[in-house]
């Protein structure tokens, strides 16, 4: 007996009803909690604008800490688990420890979540919607946050150690580091820009400015300021990484690069006479270039590898699998 295209229509629709938790469910949309929990994003976003409030450099914190969990294993919120007996996370890995910051407010978004709408929205798109909210509230772009991801089960120091380029790459090692989570050069150019807000740590930078010469020499001298040369002295003292605007999200970082100003070895890389030198100067002088460019790339870099369907959890708190 024929069938026809209708009735093969019909039976693909009756199979996705039927594996609803499986694979027909995996597409990230940002419409996906509109229904189950209606005022995910103004909760969010109120946790959000206070923590920026109290201290600007949050805001910087909750971006990066979506970078560090995507890039390990996928957008899987794996960053957030804390360590136990029998169980080690990411969050003493090298990329990680004394370093990424900004769970205590994870901690307070999920709080003022689950109050809305228990049981219902993951850890790993609460910080999704976190670095949008943290952008946008120091001036930067926004963009539609893809939403639908859940919570993995288990994370990987290891990965972390592998996966995180560290501040002493060279451009190569950033280009092949972005490419393994399928990223692209000009990805990897404009995510950088994120650098723009934050700060870093002297022993960060400390080889930067006593060491190389692509580097302007009075900026050098002012880091020198509170960095000293000797390593274990004032290690964790901090700097800007964009000294022009740091708690401004702006197209200065790419400014500072051309002018030899770049904080982080990996930071002047993307401008020392190699191929990623005219993408730097197109952003150093067209900001609405970077912001359209920076939130299309942070929507590529949230579809890294999530977990949909029936796979993952979602976490009654952000630090322990259920």
């Amino acid at each position: 007996m024929a069938v026809s295209v209708k009735d093969n229509n019909i039976t693909a629709v009756l199979l996705c009803v039927l594996v609803l938790v499986g694979g027909c469910s995996a597409q990230l949309s940002p419409g996906f909690y509109s229904k189950s929990c209606p005022k995910l994003f103004q909760t969010v976003n109120s946790v959000v604008r206070s923590a920026i409030q109290k201290e600007a450099r949050m805001g910087a914190s909750l971006l990066r800490l979506f970078f560090h969990d995507c890039f390990v294993n996928g957008c899987d919120g794996s960053i957030l688990l804390d360590d136990t007996s029998s169980f080690t996370g990411e969050k003493r890995a090298a990329p990680n420890f004394q370093s990424a910051r900004g769970f205590e407010v994870i901690d307070q978004i999920k709080s003022a979540v689950e109050k809305v709408c228990p049981g219902v929205v993951s850890c790993a798109d609460i910080l999704a919607i976190a670095s949008r909210d943290s952008t946008v509230t120091l001036g930067g772009p926004s963009w539609n946050v893809k939403l639908g991801r859940r919570d993995a089960r288990t994370a990987s120091q290891a990965a972390a150690n592998n996966s995180i380029p560290p501040p002493t790459s060279n451009l190569n090692r950033l280009i092949s580091s972005f490419s393994a989570v399928g990223l692209s050069t000009n990805d990897m150019v404009v995510l950088s820009g994120s650098h723009t807000i934050g700060q870093a740590r002297c022993t960060n930078f400390r080889a930067r400015i006593y060491n190389e010469s692509n580097i302007d020499s009075s900026f050098a001298q002012s880091r020198k300021g509170n960095c000293p040369r000797a390593s274990g002295s004032g290690d964790n003292n901090l700097a800007p990484l964009d000294l022009q605007t740091p708690i401004k999200f702006d197209n200065n970082y790419y400014v500072n690069l051309v002018n030899k100003k770049g904080l982080l070895h990996s930071d002047q890389q993307l401008f020392n006479g190699v191929s990623t030198d005219s993408t730097v100067r197109g952003y150093s002088t067209n900001p609405t270039k970077f912001s359209s460019d920076f939130a299309a790339a942070m929507i590529k870099m949230g579809d890294i590898k999530p977990l949909t369907g029936n796979n993952g959890e979602i976490r009654k708190n952000c630090r322990r699998r259920n």
